[in-house]
């Protein structure tokens, strides 16, 4: 990823123009619809393969992030309004990623010449250095050790397949679909007694990761959304952030990365104690991820110490044009 002094600017200038973008946007007449698709809920094909994937829809609403009693970067509780969004049912698995790997590009050989260009154009992760699963299983388990970069490549080349947006969520969309309902409510605050029938953590996972969907969902349907693996999200980590919006409700925030570390994952995971595991907790990345990666340089893709963090979909339920979706990947990708 090229990082320098013109990125960063044209990426600053154009940050007030995504914040409304990153939520929704202006709705494509080019996305192609998935299939069985309600109100509420549907299930995106892969073609070319007998891959799928559920998304369910997370209503808009204004709701208090954050906490009052947890970490100082958990505080100030302040208004946030989110837009409304799908985001998917389960973490993203190794069945649906692997499509993305380079020795699986093959299977789209049938696809339209402009859509093959585009998908030839986005760049594959390099061999990993070990088993990413570091062999604790992969049908039905969710994707680890995988950089915040490989995970929104990831989102543009599913983008590109699909004919529909995806990408990672902001940290508060997470936070949002996290812990409200349907009603509003601080779902396991006030709903979700037992942390234990929703979450694995190092209490109860045997010390690995378990297949998505074990668990309960939330209240919106979510399972795995606490513990089990930590979720990438948009945003570079500022313990400050939420101060700067604690005296007015912040509309759809994104804290646009401008270089690689800090980046903020949330959820908690199968390595944690259940008293680390909340809604609210920030969790950051940094070189120790990538500790016993023994090349020079180090795998931009692959993170060998990261066995606790993956990641989840979200897309607009207003989708953007093209042109739009080009210049999000612009500055999340720093193209």
């Amino acid at each position: 990823m090229k990082r320098n002094i013109n990125n960063m600017i044209t990426r600053l200038q154009n940050k007030l123009i995504f914040m409304g973008f990153v939520i929704g946007g202006i709705q494509s007449g080019n996305s192609q619809l998935p299939m069985k698709m309600d109100s509420t809920a549907y299930t995106q094909n892969i073609s070319n393969s007998n891959i799928s994937f559920d998304m369910v829809k997370i209503p808009g609403g204004t709701y208090d992030m954050g906490s009052e009693t947890g970490n100082m970067d958990e505080k100030p509780l302040h208004k946030v309004k989110i837009d409304s969004i799908w985001a998917g049912k389960y973490e993203v698995t190794w069945e649906v990623f692997d499509l993305f790997l380079a020795e699986n590009q093959n299977l789209f050989h049938a696809e339209p010449e402009g859509k093959l260009e585009k998908l030839d154009a986005i760049s594959r992760p390099s061999p990993p250095f070990e088993d990413p699963s570091l062999g604790m299983g992969k049908a039905g388990f969710p994707v680890i050790n995988i950089s915040p970069y490989a995970a929104l490549t990831f989102c543009k080349w599913l983008s590109t397949v699909t004919g529909r947006f995806y990408r990672l969520p902001t940290e508060a969309e997470w936070e949002y679909m996290c812990k409200t309902g349907p009603d509003g409510k601080d779902f396991f605050k006030e709903g979700g007694k037992g942390l234990d029938l929703f979450a694995w953590s190092y209490d109860n996972s045997d010390y690995q990761y378990s297949k998505v969907g074990e668990k309960l969902p939330n209240a919106h349907g979510l399972y795995d959304i606490l513990g089990n693996v930590g979720e990438w999200t948009l945003d570079q980590y500022d313990e400050t952030f939420y101060g700067k919006s604690k005296d007015s409700v912040s509309v759809n925030p994104w804290n646009i990365p401008t270089r690689l570390h800090p980046r903020v994952y949330r959820g908690g995971s199968w390595n944690d104690d259940v008293t680390d595991i909340s809604p609210t907790k920030r969790s950051t990345s940094g070189p120790y991820l990538q500790k016993n990666d023994p090349q020079i340089p180090k795998s931009f893709w692959w993170y060998t110490d990261a066995s606790y963090i993956g990641f989840r979909l979200v897309s607009p339920v207003k989708q953007p044009t093209e042109e739009e979706a080009l210049k999000f990947w612009q500055i999340a990708l720093d193209e």
